[in-house]
């Protein structure tokens, strides 16, 4: 065990994802809060969790627990974010960090102003594959990178009351779904200069389809689209001058990639053997951090995660979707 004692908020299917990675890399889960005691109870007896607690409140005022993983529903990210904060816990935070920009930069100046550690669980960025792939990326490997391509859709149920589809819980393709291969972008080749997208609305007033298009400040390009109702490849690449990076799917779990030249030849050949699903490795970065006294990730900043989330303002925007909140 290491030295922070994490809690767990709410307990939905990425809660006990997360959690049995937490168990996996041996990190030391301590507490649970749920509004449903009949939930929290199980959730505690699957995971050897000592401690329920019947209220968002009393996990954060729990004098045992180090850090929290938020694995609400987005539109209370938020409030569970800074509800942590003022209580003085880390908070590992659920992709998308928040319903909006303005959200996002709430709970950054509150972490700021109590020197503390606010990170976006974009688990994907701290996977070896992609540490891997931002070294070559680095080194040069590819020469001048023009395009980036992915894609992130999946078979998900249309019943109107499942959360996807759910306008109420921030439901819809791109903040889900298309929050991967936007950020994987950003991770790449930096901010977009220019934004286009474009979206199918269903009969929720979701989006369940959503395409963007970003040109970004060297003059590379990048292309997503994200779909909720149909399952497509996944897979992504990096294209360059000198070569191209092909991962294959699912390209933002752990698995393998290439890197090839233009004419065909594969110069490095990557394949992901982990325990777990991967979610550990964002804890433990997390873990790094906080013992280095360090209250920002390198990987993925706070002020890259509210940026990006003002990216998807600007999606949202551009295709009509506005959430009851913000009316």
């Amino acid at each position: 065990m290491t030295g922070l004692r994490w809690g767990i908020l709410a307990t939905g299917g990425i809660a006990h994802a997360f959690a049995s990675d937490l168990r996996t890399a041996a990190l030391d889960l301590v507490a649970v809060g749920s509004r449903s005691a009949g939930s929290g109870q199980r959730f505690a007896e699957e995971f050897g969790v000592s401690r329920v607690h019947g209220s968002y409140e009393a996990l954060a005022a729990d004098p045992d627990v180090d850090i929290v993983y938020v694995s609400t529903p987005h539109p209370m990210h938020a409030e569970n974010a800074i509800l942590l904060l003022e209580h003085g816990k880390h908070v590992l935070v659920e992709k998308p960090f928040t319903l909006t920009g303005t959200e996002a930069a709430a709970v950054r100046d509150v972490a700021a102003k109590n020197g503390l550690l606010a990170m976006e669980a974009m688990w994907t960025r701290y996977l070896p594959h992609m540490i891997r792939i931002r070294e070559l990326v680095d080194s040069g490997a590819l020469g001048d990178i023009r395009a980036l391509l992915a894609d992130h859709t999946q078979s998900i149920s249309t019943d109107p009351a499942h959360r996807l589809n759910n306008l109420e819980l921030g439901g819809g393709a791109l903040l889900d779904l298309g929050i991967y291969p936007i950020s994987f972008a950003w991770d790449i080749l930096g901010a977009p200069v220019s934004v286009a997208a474009s979206a199918t609305i269903g009969a929720t007033g979701v989006d369940d389809e959503v395409a963007t298009i970003f040109r970004h400040e060297s003059g590379a390009l990048s292309t997503s689209l994200s779909a909720s109702h149909s399952a497509g490849p996944n897979s992504a690449s990096i294209v360059g001058t000198e070569a191209r990076i092909e991962i294959d799917p699912v390209w933002y779990t752990p698995t393998s990639f290439r890197l090839v030249t233009p004419d065909g030849e594969v110069r490095e050949s990557y394949e992901s053997h982990i325990q777990g699903r991967g979610m550990q490795f964002q804890a433990l970065a997390a873990e790094r951090y906080v013992a280095a006294g360090a209250v920002d990730s390198d990987i993925l900043p706070i002020d890259e995660t509210v940026a990006i989330m003002g990216t998807l303002d600007e999606v949202r925007r551009q295709i009509g979707l506005v959430y009851p909140s913000e009316r």
